[in-house]
């Protein structure tokens, strides 16, 4: 978990100058900031409004995924459209019901974008912006409550038709329904947001981007709210990088297509092994892990492998970003798109998975160290593979 949450610390850090969370905190917006590169897609900056609004701390939030925030009546079908978004790297605004820490539902208007480093054109961040949907007062049968549940005069739910508003509201309702036979409130309808709702989020993330811009100015690692220039080779999108990150074992991807192939990804599990960095590592050839002991022998093995496209399993000697060494059990597989064909522009990727000799035994499932390896090949190639058939089943109902 420490590589983990020194990965959140150095999204924000390495991208932005060391002024920017002040900045961010200063904004009385609700929003979170989340990285698609990390594992989990964590969220690495919440708002102090957000904080207040959903009732959690920052030590609850910071490096969760937002479906923390989703319950039983959230709708599995709006979430889809908010994974779809974010697959297909664009924003998109939904009236999503959401729980409080405590367990309260409310209703928000959930916007979300993209940021895009403008040097490269990659989705470095998700901003989510949270609008609560104002309630007005709307009839209940002649019966009607105030907003805090104290009155029997006006009923306070606006647009959001049937939603329980507060634990005040609800053992009212429990009441009215007892004494009155009325219908219990519920939330099973959908709170729809208004042109208010829908301005202050478009203002709200409009001042995000503003100071997350200037902020990357001071670094030299240039942001912007659209892509500016096409995504250099060897990008990986937000929606594989996702997927990748629910693999826990050491590896990386390698594309073969670019000069020198260079390395395209790199787990977190990976990063923990040899102390690198990411962008350390991310456009470096697979040989940055090699020494000066490093057998020659047992490279030429995997130069030769990766012609004849097979797969290949060795033991050899690895060092990490601080030259301390170690036996690397590595295996390196080709990794095919959706047609599967055997023809080298049919190959996608090359995968090597490293498990270190000292740790090969300590596996809590009891798999062997080649079960986990051929695990972490087959969970590559499911990401991949889904990968590229949605988008040509994307492209197809396009055209």
């Amino acid at each position: 978990m420490d590589s983990k949450l020194g990965l959140i610390q150095q999204s924000v850090n390495t991208r932005y100058s060391q002024w920017v969370r002040d900045a961010l905190d200063e904004l009385p917006d609700n929003f979170t900031i989340t990285d698609p590169s990390i594992s989990g897609h964590p969220i690495v900056f919440a708002s102090r409004g957000f904080l207040k609004m959903s009732g959690y701390s920052q030590e609850e939030v910071i490096g969760q995924n937002g479906k923390i925030f989703q319950g039983p009546k959230t709708n599995r079908r709006t979430v889809m459209e908010i994974r779809e978004a974010i697959r297909e790297e664009r924003g998109i605004q939904v009236n999503l019901l959401n729980y409080r820490k405590d367990g309260t539902p409310f209703w928000m208007l959930f916007h979300l974008s993209p940021i895009f480093g403008k040097e490269d054109g990659r989705v470095t961040h998700f901003v989510a912006v949270q609008v609560p949907i104002s309630r007005k007062q709307r009839r209940n049968g002649g019966v009607s409550l105030s907003e805090d549940g104290s009155g029997l005069n006006e009923i306070v739910f606006g647009s959001c038709r049937k939603e329980v508003c507060s634990d005040s509201l609800l053992e009212l309702g429990r009441v009215l329904s007892l004494d009155s036979g009325s219908k219990v409130l519920d939330i099973e309808e959908t709170c729809e947001a208004g042109d208010f709702e829908k301005r202050r989020a478009a203002s709200a993330y409009n001042t995000i981007l503003s100071v997350l811009t200037h902020y990357s100015e001071l670094t030299g690692r240039l942001v912007c709210g659209k892509r500016c220039s096409v995504p250099a080779a060897g990008y990986i999108s937000s929606s594989l990088n996702i997927s990748l990150g629910r693999i826990k074992q050491s590896f990386v991807l390698i594309d073969p297509h670019l000069p020198d192939m260079p390395i395209v990804y790199a787990s977190d599990a990976f990063l923990k092994l040899t102390g690198y960095d990411r962008h350390d590592v991310l456009g470096c050839n697979f040989g940055v892990l090699d020494g000066v002991d490093t057998d020659p022998s047992t490279l030429h093995e995997i130069k030769e492998s990766i012609q004849t496209e097979q797969a290949c399993t060795v033991r050899i000697l690895s060092y990490r970003k601080d030259k301390s060494s170690f036996w690397n059990c590595l295996h390196l597989s080709p990794v095919r798109n959706a047609s599967g064909k055997i023809t080298s522009v049919q190959i996608a990727y090359y995968v090597g998975v490293q498990i270190e000799e000292e740790c090969k035994n300590q596996d809590r499932h009891g798999l062997s160290p080649e079960m986990r390896q051929l695990s972490a090949v087959g969970a590559v190639k499911v990401a991949v593979r889904s990968l590229s058939m949605g988008a040509s089943l994307a492209g197809s109902s396009k055209s």
